[in-house]
């Protein structure tokens, strides 16, 4: 973008940012959204995405003579596909990750497409003693229920099981949080680690002590071959077809023993599209689930953008975003010029880290659309409804923790969640503990571990709903 057109799109980015914030002021108390909600999802005045789109030129994102595989909308135009195939993340290198199988809609989610083994290179990383480390590679199905894959690394420890029946399965989901396909755990297990490793892949030690206490570990790449951050829907499937994959691999291992599943933030997500979809995506898993805990969870997209937005965390609210849009391309169509050069742009492989720095620009997501008011379209409404779940049940007994001091991601959320599937009839259990988002994460992990454990040992959950 040349430099006069972004100094006029900074200068936009300024005033949007001043209506923001003074919209509240015009409205009186008691009357309309902006007094009812914070004021980070007020609209802006119409004129400034009008004046974004004259400052800023559409993105010269390549016309394409075929839509790749993972690109296609079906009835959608040519020209919105070629836009979904310039924000997707580019390739790794490594087929593996890389490679969509043309047959994919003749394969039953859960069949096996490759394996391998990276014991080597996982070995080190992990650091508790492991027999092998191998990747799996399966058919599943996106957000909307056309044919996509997952990838997954299957640990199995060195240590003996010393507890009843077989050795049981614990599934790390962890906070992946990244738009770029080199940031996942699998591409690190794979290649020994490097600049994309993230933080979190190690601290907490899940993956570490899962195999410490005798667990085969499954972790799962739940973001998808597009790197869908934040989308739940393509996260619980590929978190349950990686369970059923395992079982293809070797049904006498990995067949028939209890499975438990985690996740905090990022993670928490997976965990909780997971166990929302369990009774309806993949029945046949029912009886052998028997745990999941979840903490940190962004349960409520809604929510969070009255807390996320025009903050320190609005680079990872605005990578979310992306990340949901292109598995929901919906969305896409909202995109002004200016998102449109951001999301097709190198920042479409960024990691966490880059994300999270992002904050500093403070920059409002209401900036990125042609709607002037974004939060409250018929587009956000539905994705706020699609990505909640609330009307689902977890067919698994559930352990909800967060942290009190809360702020980015609201204790309410999870509290919400708790009485949500209190109200369905799950079993559940809500935890709060000291602290924001990152001490929560220290704090929380022991107990959510050892809730596990006993899960993973037979002992039934005891449900902490109100009567």
């Amino acid at each position: 973008m040349p430099a006069s057109r972004l100094n006029r799109f900074l200068a936009l980015a300024i005033a949007a940012a001043c209506a923001v914030g003074g919209a509240v002021a015009a409205a009186p108390l008691g009357t309309g959204t902006a007094a009812a909600e914070p004021f980070t999802m007020n609209g802006i005045p119409p004129e400034i995405p009008r004046a974004i789109d004259g400052a800023v030129p559409a993105p010269p994102y390549p016309h394409l003579r075929a839509i790749p595989q993972r690109a296609e909308i079906p009835g959608a135009s040519h020209r919105l596909q070629e836009l979904r195939e310039a924000i997707l993340p580019s390739p790794t290198g490594d087929i593996f990750f890389d490679r969509w199988a043309p047959d994919l809609d003749r394969k039953r989610p859960g069949q096996l497409l490759a394996t391998r083994d990276v014991t080597s290179t996982a070995a080190p990383l992990v650091t508790v003693p492991i027999e092998r480390a191998t990747q799996i590679k399966f058919a599943t199905r996106d957000a909307v229920g056309r044919p996509s894959f997952g990838t997954a690394t299957v640990l199995v420890p060195r240590a003996a099981w010393r507890g009843r029946g077989p050795r049981p399965i614990l599934v790390n989901n962890l906070p992946i949080d990244s738009l770029g396909a080199a940031c996942t755990a699998g591409y690190t297990l794979a290649t020994g680690g490097g600049i994309a490793s993230g933080v979190t892949d190690f601290i907490p030690p899940g993956t570490q002590l899962g195999l410490f206490r005798g667990y085969t570990l499954i972790v799962p790449d739940h973001q998808g071959p597009r790197m869908a951050y934040a989308e739940p829907v393509t996260a619980g499937h590929i978190v349950l077809d990686s369970v059923r994959a395992a079982a293809h691999l070797d049904p006498a291992r990995f067949g028939h023993s209890r499975v438990a599943m985690t996740g905090y933030s990022g993670g928490a997500i997976a965990t909780n599209g997971a166990a929302k979809l369990l009774g309806s995506y993949a029945p046949d898993l029912v009886g052998r689930f028997v745990g999941a805990a979840l903490g940190g969870v962004p349960a409520d997209f809604r929510m969070l953008l009255g807390s996320m937005n025009a903050n320190l965390a609005t680079g990872l609210l605005h990578a979310a975003a992306f990340g949901i849009a292109r598995e929901r391309p919906e969305i896409l169509p909202l995109a002004n010029h200016a998102a449109q050069w951001i999301a097709t742009s190198p920042l479409k492989n960024v990691c966490v880290i880059p994300e999270a720095l992002a904050g500093g620009t403070f920059l409002p997501m209401q900036v990125l659309s042609n709607d002037p008011d974004p939060f409250h379209s018929p587009v956000a409404e539905r994705i706020y409804r699609i990505t909640m779940m609330a009307d689902r049940k977890a067919e698994v007994p559930l352990y909800i923790y967060q942290g009190t001091q809360e702020f980015w991601i609201p204790a309410a959320g999870a509290r919400h969640l708790f009485l949500g599937q209190c109200g369905l009839g799950a079993n559940a259990t809500y935890r709060e503990v000291f602290g924001e988002h990152v001490i929560a994460a220290l704090l929380g992990f022991l107990p959510a571990f050892d809730w596990l454990d006993a899960r993973l040992r037979g002992i039934p959950a005891k449900s902490t709903c109100p009567r």
